[in-house]
Parts: structure tokens; C-alpha cells; sequence
């Protein structure tokens, strides 16, 4: 795959999950942080899972899944075939060139499309998505053509995403993802019909502030209740990581 060469796409080398993973990423748009290792944390993956990651970006979030569990097998979908590139660069960087596969596709591809693409129905244990989540209404889009792409979406794009995870999933298999946390009605409804045994993690950046993030995941098939679980809090009131978050976010514990 070859990387096109953008002036406002100058990579970067980054680690992160404490140095486990070492990423390459553009320096100017969408970049890898919190968010990414913060999903792959929630993934109730084990050894030998068909891991696929929808809208992977460089990868920064399957690959500090397959850094915590080991033996899962990785396929990511990007749409842009530079991120794609630099996604297969970081696997091969990270030991994972041999069990992940890169496939250029929009994640909201359906049927014969999507099938040929490599993505089949029922292949897959786990799903893991950072969807776009800003309703372009509502806020105001990035300059940036690649940060647009992976930050501008509203119900139509998430309902897309979980459409496609529902249809690729096995029986039983689960999707978690990472959404903004002021509109918990929309994520449910876009999750109804599709998954149940839904679990809702809040995250909170300090101590008794509004929740930012919502992390979330749900089972194909399951008729189980919603359940909301205890909330994970980034820092403590005097701005300094709390032992939780440190344990998640640099030493690569699971949530």
C-alpha cells in the first residue's frame, strides 16, 4: 500500500499504553489518545478472538487490544488509504504484521460490497469502534479534510457503524464502543434491535464532573437488561491521574 503524500499529513512516532504500543500518525487532524486506549481497555476479548476494528484510523486502539490479550486476530477498516498505510506500518511495528489485516472500506459498506471486501457475515468475535460522533449541525467541522472525516457524524453514521458490527458479529459476540456522553438516547436507540446485555461505563475527568465519555457494549442476540456500571475517573481534584486510570491508561489493565 502506498502512502500519498499530504503537506498537512506529516507523521509522528508516539507511544502510548505507557510505551507498550508505538504508533506512527499524522501530526496535523484526527490523533490518537485517551479515547482509543480507554476503548480497547473495555473489550472482553480472550486469547484466539477475530478482533475488527470499524473506522481504525492508524490502529491505536486494536493494537493495545491485542498488546493486553494475546493471540487475537486483528482486521481493521479505514477509509482513507493513508491511515490505512500507516496502520499497516504500526502493526508491523508492534509484532502484529502477521495476525491483523488492513482493508481500505467505508465501515458503512453493505452486503456484496462489504463481502468483498473480505469482511463476512458472522466472522467475527468482538467489534470495537470510535465512531464519528460530532452532529455537523450542531458543531462546527474541522478545516481539516481527514479530522472532518473522522469527527462529523450524527445518528444516520452511528446507526451505519452498528449496522454493519451487528451483521459481521457471530452469534454472541460483542461490540464496544467509545461515544460523547450528552446523548445516551441516541445510542440506545441506535443499539435497540441490534444488541442487548447492554453494560454503559461514564467516563469522568474530574471528581463530580458531568460524565464526557461513555464507553459501551453489547451482545448480539442478548435479551439481558441495560446496565450501568461504576464510573471511571481520569484525575483527581487536583489534576493529577488517578490510580485507576493510571493502571488502565499507562500499565495496560483492562477494565
Amino acid at each position: 500500500m502506498t502512502l500519498l503524500v499530504d503537506p498537512l499529513f506529516e507523521p509522528t512516532a508516539d507511544r502510548i499504553l505507557g510505551g507498550r504500543v508505538e504508533i506512527t500518525q499524522p501530526r496535523v487532524g484526527h490523533r490518537a489518545g485517551h479515547d482509543a486506549v480507554l476503548l480497547a481497555a473495555a473489550v472482553p476479548a480472550v486469547p484466539g478472538d477475530r478482533i475488527l476494528d470499524l473506522g481504525a484510523g492508524v490502529g491505536a486502539a486494536a493494537f493495545c487490544v491485542a498488546t493486553r490479550v494475546p493471540q487475537c486476530f486483528l482486521t481493521l477498516v479505514e477509509i482513507d488509504p493513508a491511515l490505512a498505510a500507516l496502520a499497516e506500518q504500526n502493526a508491523a511495528a508492534n509484532g502484529f504484521g502477521n495476525r491483523s489485516r488492513v482493508i481500505v472500506m467505508d465501515a458503512l459498506a453493505r452486503g456484496a460490497p462489504r463481502e468483498k471486501a473480505g469482511l463476512l457475515v458472522g466472522e467475527i468475535d468482538r467489534v470495537i469502534t470510535n465512531p464519528p460522533f460530532h452532529d455537523a449541525p450542531r458543531h462546527r467541522a474541522s478545516p481539516g479534510a481527514a479530522k472532518r472525516l473522522a469527527h462529523s457524524g450524527g445518528d444516520e453514521v452511528l446507526a451505519g457503524f452498528l449496522r454493519t458490527a451487528v451483521a459481521v458479529l457471530r452469534p454472541g459476540g460483542t461490540v464496544t464502543l467509545i461515544h460523547r456522553a450528552d446523548r445516551p438516547e441516541a445510542l440506545l436507540a441506535a443499539l435497540k434491535g441490534r444488541f442487548g446485555g447492554i453494560t454503559i461505563r461514564p467516563i469522568h475527568p474530574k471528581p463530580e464532573a458531568p460524565a464526557a465519555r461513555l464507553i459501551i457494549t453489547g451482545t448480539k442476540g442478548s435479551r439481558a437488561p441495560v446496565a450501568i456500571l461504576p464510573g471511571l475517573v481520569l484525575q483527581d481534584r487536583y489534576g493529577q491521574p488517578t490510580a485507576e486510570a493510571e493502571a488502565i491508561l499507562r500499565e495496560g489493565r483492562g477494565l
